[in-house]
Order: C-alpha cells, then sequence, then structure tokens
C-alpha cells in the first residue's frame, strides 16, 4: 500500500506539489496523469526517496520513505522516465550490480534474473553490452531493474516514451503481467496505454491533485451521452437539423470522404431515437447511428482545463482513508 499525506514540494517561492493526498491499496494499477510541469515526475520523485519532500509523508507498506528509507525502499521499485543504466556494463553485469545494491541473496540471484528476463524479453540481449542495446530494449533492461527483488509496489515513469508501436504493446503487455502481482503506479502521456491497464487514475494540475476515479467513471463524468450519426448527403443539412434539437448540446463533424457526425446530450441520456426521428422526418436517409464512448484523452483535457467541474468530477482535497485511520 502507497500512503500519501498533505505531500508538498516547493522550491524558493515557487510550489511544484501542493499539498497532495491520495492512497492506492494493495494489488490496484493506478495511472498518474498530468500535463508537463504539472507535478508528475516530482511526485514521483518523493515517493521514491530520489527528492525529499518539503513537508507530508510518504508511507510504503507502512515504512515513511524520509524516517525509515532502507525499509521503505525494500518495498518498491522504480523505473524513472531515463532509466538509469550503466552503458559500459553489460546486461547480466548491470542486474547483478543491482541486485549487489539491493542486497539480493547469492543464491536467489540465478533463478530470480531468469524469471525477470523472461518476463521484460531481455533473455536474448541478456550478454551484451547497455550502450549497443536499442531505446526498446534499454527500455526493458530499466524495467528489469525495478523488478530486481521482487518488490511489492512498482512505480514506472513513461515506461514506453520513446518507444515504436510494436514496442509500446510489448511493454503494456509486461505491464499487465506485472499488475497480478504488484501493486504499480504508472505515469504516462499514452493515454490509451493508461485505459487500457489501469484500475484507476489520478489526475494532476500545477501541483494538485484535480481527478480521481476510474477511468469508466471519469469518461462518464465529464463527457455526455453522445452518438456518432452517418448520412447519405446532406451533412450541412444534417447538423442545422441536429443543431436545433433542445436534447443535444454540441454538433462535431470529423472529417474525411464520409464525414461522421457527433451529436452530444444536454443531459447525458440516450439520445439516438430523437436524432433518427429528426433526419427522418426531413427525409435524410440515415446509415448509422450509433453510441460513442466518450475517450480518456476527452476526459483529461476537460478535467484540466476546469471544464469538467459542472459533470461532477471527483476531486480530492484530503485522504478520507488516512483520517478514518488516525
Amino acid at each position: 500500500m502507497i500512503e500519501v499525506k498533505n505531500l508538498t514540494k516547493k522550491y524558493g517561492s515557487y510550489v511544484a506539489v501542493d499539498d497532495i493526498s491520495f492512497t492506492v491499496h494493495d494489488g490496484e494499477v493506478v495511472g498518474f496523469l498530468g500535463p508537463n510541469g504539472a507535478g508528475k515526475t516530482t511526485t514521483m520523485n518523493m515517493m521514491t526517496g530520489f527528492i525529499s519532500s518539503t513537508s507530508g509523508t510518504v508511507r510504503i507498506n507502512g515504512y515513511e520513505i524520509l524516517e525509515d528509507p532502507i525499509n521503505a525502499k525494500k518495498q518498491l521499485g522504480y523505473m524513472p522516465d531515463v532509466p538509469p543504466i550503466y552503458a559500459d556494463m553489460t546486461v547480466k553485469e548491470y542486474l547483478g550490480f543491482v541486485c549487489d545494491i539491493k542486497k539480493v541473496k547469492k543464491s536467489d540471484r540465478e533463478e530470480m534474473l531468469k524469471e525477470i528476463c523472461v518476463l521484460t524479453g531481455i533473455t536474448e540481449v541478456y550478454g551484451r553490452i547497455c550502450k549497443n542495446l536499442s531505446k526498446g530494449y534499454r527500455q526493458r533492461v530499466g524495467l528489469a531493474q525495478a523488478l530486481v527483488g521482487f518488490p511489492d509496489v512498482l512505480i514506472l515513469d513513461e515506461p514506453t516514451v520513446g518507444l515504436d508501436p510494436k514496442q509500446i504493446i510489448e511493454i503494456r503487455s509486461v505491464i499487465k503481467r506485472l499488475a497480478q502481482k504488484h501493486t504499480v503506479i504508472l505515469s504516462s502521456h499514452i493515454l490509451s496505454e493508461v485505459s487500457a491497464v489501469c484500475d484507476r487514475v489520478i489526475i494532476i494540475n500545477k501541483g494538485k491533485i484535480v481527478a480521481s476515479d476510474t477511468t469508466q467513471a471519469l469518461t462518464g463524468y465529464v463527457e455526455g451521452s453522445s452518438v456518432i450519426v452517418e448520412v447519405a448527403g446532406e451533412d450541412k443539412k444534417a447538423i442545422d437539423l441536429l443543431s436545433d434539437l433542445e436534447c443535444v448540446s454540441e454538433v462535431k463533424v470529423s472529417g474525411g470522404d464520409k464525414p461522421l457526425i457527433r451529436v452530444t446530450a444536454k443531459d447525458g441520456k440516450d439520445i439516438r431515437r430523437e436524432v433518427f426521428d429528426r433526419l427522418a422526418k426531413f427525409e435524410i436517409p440515415v446509415l448509422t447511428v450509433k453510441s460513442a464512448s466518450p475517450t480518456l484523452e476527452e476526459a483529461f483535457l476537460k478535467v484540466i482545463s476546469g471544464e469538467a467541474d459542472e459533470y461532477g468530477v471527483k476531486k480530492i482535497e484530503e485522504n478520507p482513508d488516512t483520517e478514518e485511520e488516525n
């Protein structure tokens, strides 16, 4: 379990992280999101003890990261956005070095490293020098070092940054497997990746947590019920007719040979029948009318811009779990 309470980081008069609190329970996979400069990496660095906080506490499985750093760090594995790899070492030498740092028993190392190499897909480069590896393999080795000792908690900062689509899918698959045995905090700008692997999302903006919920609930709060409409010709007339409906809050059009019309309801209800009846009344042929699932990208943009307030996005001002324990 990770417990963050009233965590703050100041650089002079600048507040990078502003009194944030949250809890990540055992077995959860949580996406930690925010725009550039929001405080994500600073928060993760404080959680791992890489930098100290100005105030507040971080507990990893009950151990406070600054008061009891040795025991706290035994509980976690950290993969920063730039993997901490020694370029002139072979992968084998580097992972052995990490084992030394983490004080892994020599009798346990061979079997553990074999399992980690298989899990992260680096068996075939185990004897190669790190500086000669591709970006994708360096990311994998960075993930492998976080797994040394099989810690309960994994904190992964942009684990797929700079990878090609195939490599992203492969690393995503690895993270899914890790989620079966570990508590994971994942920071990423690829929101489809977060949607695919995370149970919950925490969004930070300007140093403050602005939303926390499941991806399904978050997109539900932010976006009303929408439908995608495809008509045969007379697109402009169809747009005008749909815009006049009282139950409609917004009509958008996507380009292409066959433009699609996205219609959003004011009160979040299903408006497929109203849309079809309106177009049929004016004899505009309707090819398709289907529900449009809101995306995490849309939710994210509305939350950080403040537009989501009216939809009731769940805010976190303080940590209720911690309060109850006290």
